[in-house]
């Protein structure tokens, strides 16, 4: 068991949101605000490459796959980093800094080449503070409540996506006559719009975190000699952490970008206010699920809820897989809102539960490099897969889908077989 510090250990004992420590809320509000400027943008940036400049659903792929694969490489490093510095806060605040300084060179896209910048530089900003960022939520609450907090923090993320679907919805019904297609001045407007969210997150973080040493929690005393830094690799963590990764390697080569998802609903008849609308359900459904999904975890086990939560991910495919119409985007949305409460948060929870406090930062890294990585290609697979590459037409929407839920399924059944263990906090 860990040693708790005093002001972590105050929250110890009620498992209620309004009794987790200061850095949660903190990181929750900070969340909350980037995804209000994020979700505004992301939403509409794969309508408006393909509605507006016209690209292919492969090189969607492609700027998306570059996109997370550069956030995965940096959040390995940025997590190392945090470990060997004992700092969280200061490479947080450097993180969502750079995003908000790329957001603006949206505004002058003329070319898909000006996307992948912008996304290359926004995924440095996203690498660099999620893993610091995690491993202080991590550092800053009892192990019995890890769950809670990181289902509060996912609800906060999500809720922020949320308002910020809404506002690019209100702009679009305000700025474009007809909904069908994105229009190039509606999308420049939001872009203005999402800076101010993007620059209040800065400042929430920069002024309300505090840092939490990671070394002093659960350390045991150091004997004589030099201090031994982290180092930037796998020996030394718990087989099961190891085996957690590879399984995770397996589901995301499955899941490919949401960009997909939304191409699909239009595909089946929703118009690009259908979409927004699409996609504010499945944010609020997912905010609504992730706090009591959290702490649920902490009581029955992680293990089962992820395991839940992928059987969910694989019918969701399976039905975009098969979907016709417009109403049936919209209740595939809605479980995934589900299966996205059931295991964002309570997956990382779970890494937290399976390495030492003084290694944190770089399991986390080591854990979205690993999706990260991962889903560079299984979106250029989806891509092309769906609409073919270098003179081959592909299987259609429904392929990548169809895909994806096979590889959910694969992963599901490992995951059930991981083993278990008393130092693993999943109960089952």
């Amino acid at each position: 068991m860990n040693n708790i510090e005093p002001d972590v250990a105050a929250a110890e004992g009620t498992a209620t949101p309004r009794r987790l420590p200061r850095n949660v809320w903190v990181v929750t509000i900070t969340s909350f605000l980037n995804d209000l400027s994020s979700e505004m943008l992301l939403n509409l940036l794969p309508l408006f490459l393909f509605n507006v400049l016209g690209v292919r659903t492969a090189v969607i792929g492609l700027i998306e796959g570059v996109a997370d694969t550069t956030a995965s490489l940096v959040k390995l490093l940025s997590g190392w980093i945090s470990d060997r510095l004992r700092m969280r806060k200061g490479l947080a605040v450097i993180g969502y800094m750079l995003s908000t300084v790329a957001k603006p060179f949206l505004y002058f896209a003329t070319s898909w080449g000006w996307v992948l910048g912008v996304r290359f530089a926004d995924r440095i900003g996203k690498g660099l503070r999620t893993a610091p960022r995690d491993a202080l939520v991590a550092d800053s609450i009892d192990e019995r409540q890890r769950g809670l907090a990181f289902g509060l923090h996912r609800a906060g993320d999500s809720a922020g996506a949320v308002l910020g679907i809404t506002a690019a919805l209100i702009v679009l019904l305000a700025t474009q006559r007809g909904v069908a297609v994105l229009a190039r001045d509606t999308f420049q407007t939001v872009v203005l719009i999402s800076l101010i969210p993007a620059v209040l997150a800065v400042l929430a973080i920069a002024l309300g975190a505090q840092e939490v040493a990671p070394a002093l929690r659960g350390a045991e005393p150091q004997g004589p000699g030099p201090v031994q830094k982290p180092r930037l690799t796998l020996a030394g963590f718990d087989r099961r952490f190891r085996l957690f990764l590879l399984i995770m390697v397996l589901f995301t080569l499955g899941n490919s970008s949401d960009a997909f998802l939304i191409l699909r609903a239009q595909t089946v008849g929703l118009s690009v206010s259908g979409v927004l609308g699409m996609m504010i359900l499945f944010n609020l459904v997912y905010a609504l699920v992730s706090t009591p999904a959290g702490a649920l975890s902490d009581r029955v086990g992680r293990r089962r809820l992820l395991i839940v939560g992928w059987g969910l991910y694989a019918v969701v495919y399976l039905g975009f897989a098969r979907a016709t119409v417009g109403w049936h985007a919209w209740i595939l949305m809605a479980v995934y809102g589900i299966y996205y409460g059931l295991t964002e948060g309570v997956a990382k929870a779970f890494v937290a539960d399976l390495v030492p406090s003084e290694r944190r930062g770089t399991a986390y890294g080591v854990y979205n490099a690993a999706i990260g990585i991962t889903a560079f290609p299984a979106s250029l697979i989806a891509g092309s897969l769906w609409q073919g590459v270098a003179g081959w037409n592909g299987f259609g929407p429904s392929a990548p889908f169809l895909f994806g839920a096979v590889l959910a399924l694969l992963a599901t059944i490992f995951l059930a077989k991981l083993p278990t263990g008393s130092a693993v906090s999943d109960m089952g």
